[in-house]
């Protein structure tokens, strides 16, 4: 076969992979058939790294998480379910919880005390208790360090960085109850110390 006809085959395969459906393809990601793996990452590239970018802001690290996106696609092609949205929108979603953990892995700047009464907004009911826990920063920060270590983590991880208690369960490798657990009574004891009138009532 001569180089002209291999090439033509070559074309005529990549033609034909373009124009499957989307779960074709993304099938024949997860079983490793080449052909099928390329044409499903040159179908989606332009959108996922656009997801990506638009989260991270930053090319280097955009790439990294659509390679990651695509890699995290082939592991988990079997558990795509159609009746739960297109394969477009499964791999975006992918793509940008992959960017945001990026994020929140990169973000190491403390931050401003000052900000720390917004985690009690979970746990106040009222704009003017609101008020009072934004006038008592000093206390605040005074009470959040006399939190147990863990505690502490986790009221700042879930107020401050908008982490889940399922995410804040895989960051400190603990069971998903016991970090819903340390959320709850870190924010009832920072709600002790800084409205204690509540605590008087209860």
């Amino acid at each position: 076969m001569s180089r002209s006809s291999v090439s033509l085959t070559v074309q005529t395969m990549g033609s034909h992979a373009d124009r499957l459906p989307d779960e074709t393809l993304l099938a024949g990601l997860g079983a490793g058939d080449a052909d099928l793996a390329v044409a499903f990452v040159r179908r989606f590239q332009r959108v996922v790294y656009g997801v990506a970018l638009t989260v991270t802001r930053d090319p280097v690290t955009a790439e990294d998480v659509a390679q990651q996106a695509f890699e995290q696609a082939w592991r988990h092609a079997q558990v795509y379910d159609s009746r739960r949205g297109s394969v477009r929108a499964w791999l975006t979603t992918i793509a940008h919880n992959l960017a945001i953990d990026v994020l929140r892995a990169r973000t190491s700047a403390p931050v401003d005390p000052a900000e720390l009464p917004a985690l009690l907004t979970a746990v106040t009911e009222t704009p003017e208790r609101v008020a009072v826990a934004r006038d008592s920063a000093a206390g605040l920060r005074r009470a959040l360090a006399q939190l147990p270590g863990a505690q502490a983590r986790a009221v700042a991880m879930a107020g401050i960085y908008g982490m889940t208690a399922r995410q804040i369960a895989v960051t400190e490798d603990i069971p998903l109850g016991t970090a819903k657990t340390r959320i709850r009574d870190g924010m009832l004891k920072l709600r002790a110390a800084l409205l204690p009138e509540d605590a008087d009532d209860e």
